[in-house]
């Protein structure tokens, strides 16, 4: 089921957050990943509109947009390949006609999961916190 975000969500969401973050992002230092995990509960998640994906009363997955934008998605590595991160995207395409995102242009793996579900590569460039270059992608 998914659903929208209730505030006793938060330390579970944080925690997928950080468990993805660390694997798909193995090329950025772990600490940049735990250094970010306040940011990521007091201004990232109150700043967005976010979906979480759960069974019985597990929460496996989520998704935050800002406007048209996928700030995060992310699934809890032991669920990942199970479809959740399609059933999000075909949630989030329900609400929108326009969806762009950003994700790490080594993060091969993301970028074939979001051509896959219909998105284009439109532009790349340096993201300012990491230094590393960041592919942008939107589906029409």
């Amino acid at each position: 089921m998914i659903r929208v975000f209730e505030e006793t969500d938060l330390d579970k969401i944080v925690q997928i957050w950080l468990d993805a973050s660390i694997i798909a992002h193995d090329f950025i230092p772990s600490t940049y990943w735990k250094e970010k995990a306040e940011d990521m509960r007091n201004l990232y998640l109150p700043a967005s509109k976010t979906f979480v994906y759960q069974t019985d009363t597990v929460i496996l997955g989520f998704i935050s947009m800002v406007d048209n934008y996928i700030a995060a998605i992310f699934v809890n590595p032991e669920s990942q390949g199970q479809g959740i991160g399609k059933q999000l995207i075909e949630y989030i395409k329900k609400q929108h006609t326009l969806i762009t995102l950003g994700v790490y242009s080594k993060n091969i793996r993301s970028i074939d999961f979001y051509k896959r579900q219909g998105f284009v590569i439109i532009n790349e460039k340096i993201e300012e916190n990491t230094g590393e270059f960041e592919t942008l992608m939107e589906l029409q």
